[in-house]
């Protein structure tokens, strides 16, 4: 039985429960507001007596940023106090637990749901970095989950730092912590991009690239010139490997930057699953309505395509079932009209019988009956749209191409199976 030196601390206005870990100088409770809503929220106590000059600053930082940061990425800090003893931060309740615990239920997550999460990183990121905040200490321990939004958390070695600050002293966890920091040479803000990496390596390959038994065997690997390897055993598309080993370069100055990763095609930030998804995909749909109506079947069936991409995102990010299958209903309404108009603008170029057969008679063909994982699935993807949200982002750019019509050929078959193939590979 726990004894009364570990039972939790009290609050007037909230009563402490569960104690959820514990760091370096912090432990973390839940806790219920004695309102009347009572409101579940987590308590970050702080006792004082194991607070040194540097870590009273990195509290005092921590504070101060999460006081001004207000983000759907991001915990937020609801208020903080104090007594003789100990420091509390009220923080918001995040009911999933952490990364860490989700990728180790799951062993290692497909690449689709890698996506998912490392888009809602970069958001939060994209967020800090225009503020000149760095996190420092980003690992799957320090991102939370409620549902399926996550949410970066403990900012407590987070700093203030221009794309041109540097500093020296030793910050953040070791297996996530990038070469310059590992070798104790100066570091800028490009150092949580080396974490965005070990991360993103972790959910794919169930652990981090430089796993090690021993703080100096993690150092000698991370010193060693040997370039980082793909695990062969689970396949990445081109994009996600392109992103991963440009993450995990060694050398900050060759790293990949902030600019690259917020635009790299992997991430497709544009299409990330949000409130702002339903908003572009009326908004375009609108649009492809008033050139359908006005008889430019090209340009409407370019943005008919065009909101398809934020219809997608959209679907999955609506949590009611009812307005979720409205979506769905509604994205079958697009799909089919934008079938209609690919035919109708490939009469109009007066294309032949065999460049202007619809998505199904090609389907239908020799070549793809040979695939019959791939034959279903873009069946299912094209002629069900219900499923419409199982797309990668390389099928989406295939689909256009699909519709395309105006004057180029389009697709070989081979190209098609290609694309089509690295879609299913994508697929639960």
């Amino acid at each position: 039985l726990a004894s009364s030196n570990f039972a939790p601390p009290k609050l007037s206005d909230f009563i402490l429960t569960e104690r959820l870990g514990s760091g370096t100088y912090a432990t973390v409770y839940k806790a219920y507001s004695k309102g009347n809503n009572r409101e579940v929220v987590a308590v970050k106590v702080v006792a004082k007596k194991t607070l040194n000059k540097a870590s009273t600053e990195n509290l005092l930082t921590e504070i101060e940023i999460l006081k001004t940061v207000r983000h759907p990425h991001i915990v937020q800090l609801k208020d903080f106090q104090w007594d003789a003893e100990n420091i509390y931060l009220i923080l918001e309740w995040c009911s999933g637990g952490d990364l860490s615990c989700f990728i180790r239920s799951r062993r290692i997550l497909p690449e689709r749901v890698a996506r998912r999460f490392l888009q809602q990183m970069a958001c939060a990121l994209q967020f800090l970095h225009e503020r000149n905040i760095s996190h420092l200490d980003l690992k799957p321990q320090n991102i939370l989950l409620s549902g399926s939004v996550l949410k970066l958390a403990d900012f407590g070695f987070a700093q203030y730092m221009t794309p041109w600050d540097e500093q020296s002293s030793l910050r953040g966890s070791p297996l996530y912590m990038a070469p310059e920091m590992v070798c104790r040479r100066q570091y800028d803000s490009r150092v949580d991009l080396w974490s965005v990496g070990v991360i993103l390596y972790e959910a794919l390959f169930g652990r981090a690239p430089f796993a090690s038994k021993s703080y100096t065997e993690l150092e000698e690997k991370i010193r060693s010139n040997q370039p980082i390897e793909l695990p062969p055993r689970i396949r990445v598309s081109k994009d996600c490997r392109d992103l991963l080993l440009r993450l995990l370069d060694r050398n900050p100055d060759t790293r990949i930057t902030f600019a690259e990763f917020f635009t790299h095609p992997f991430l497709d930030l544009e299409h990330m699953p949000s409130a702002e998804s339903i908003v572009k995909a009326k908004e375009l749909v609108m649009q492809a309505v008033q050139k359908d109506q006005e008889g430019e079947r090209s340009a409407a069936l370019s943005l008919y395509c065009s909101a398809l991409e934020h219809f997608v995102p959209a679907i999955h990010y609506e949590t009611d079932r009812q307005r979720k299958d409205a979506l769905r209903q509604k994205v079958r309404q697009y799909v089919s009209r934008a079938e209609e108009l690919k035919a109708l603008v490939a009469s109009d170029n007066k294309l032949s019988f065999e460049e202007a057969r619809t998505c199904r008679d090609v389907l239908r063909g020799n070549e793809y009956t040979q695939w019959p994982r791939l034959h279903d699935f873009v069946v299912c993807l094209f002629f069900r749209p219900s499923a419409l949200f199982f797309i990668s982002m390389s099928f989406k750019a295939l689909i256009k191409k699909i519709f395309s019509a105006g004057g180029h050929p389009g697709l070989s078959h081979h190209q098609l199976v290609n694309a089509a193939s690295r879609a299913c590979a994508e697929r639960p």
